[in-house]
């Protein structure tokens, strides 16, 4: 088994046996280094585990394995390369990654919005609200993204709070990743059903399944 299937089976273990709880209101993480205990630790080796850059297992302790995931992505992300997880590599690891709550509250809504596409369509799903998350048109946070008014419809009609199967949490995680279908879209409509005037104008991407994705 490869270390990135070893990597996505842990990681769908630990959500899928952690209730699901709301993440806190974002806060500056605190600066970690070589020797730090805590759970921002623990916060940053989840994040760069998702992300491919740390391999070990999540303990929440600063050693030389996470120093080195650090530097590396410090590295790829044209940050200063000190091991070192201070306020720049924090901001530039948010917008690129998710926490654990996070993670499941991305699963959630790719089950709900999405079970019943393709495993495309579902990351593409996924990949909307993560694209939203860079735009400075949407709320820099994910949980703004997916409650953000009529912003999604089963966030609306309560589908949001089923629980989601393997499928939607594999989704989450490759969008997480970088994978995206629908090459940057904002925005996703079903052309059967959509009634809205201001959708159908939008700059269309792609159609997969039964979703437009659109710009």
């Amino acid at each position: 088994m490869s270390w990135q299937k070893k990597t996505l089976t842990t990681l769908l273990a630990a959500m899928l046996a952690v209730a699901f709880v709301f993440p806190a209101e974002s806060h500056a993480a605190s600066l970690v280094k070589r020797g730090s205990e805590s759970g921002d630790v623990w916060d940053l080796q989840y994040r760069l585990q998702i992300l491919g850059y740390y391999q070990d297992k999540l303990d929440g302790s600063f050693g030389a394995n996470t120093a080195q995931a650090v530097r590396q992505f410090q590295k790829a992300y044209g940050l200063p390369v000190d091991g070192i997880a201070g306020e720049n590599t924090w901001r530039s690891l948010k917008k690129v990654s998710v926490n654990q709550n996070e993670m499941q509250m991305l699963a959630q809504l790719v089950y709900s919005e999405a079970r019943g596409e393709s495993f495309e369509g579902q990351v593409a799903v996924a990949a909307v609200a993560l694209n939203r998350l860079q735009s400075k048109d949407f709320p820099n946070t994910l949980k703004g993204v997916i409650f953000e008014p009529y912003a999604f419809t089963a966030v609306d009609d309560g589908q949001y709070w089923l629980s989601p199967n393997k499928t939607a949490y594999r989704a989450a995680w490759e969008a997480v990743r970088g994978w995206d279908p629908t090459n940057g879209a904002l925005y996703y409509f079903n052309p059967a059903t959509a009634t809205s005037k201001w959708i159908w104008s939008r700059p269309q991407v792609v159609q997969i399944g039964k979703h437009i994705f659109a710009k």
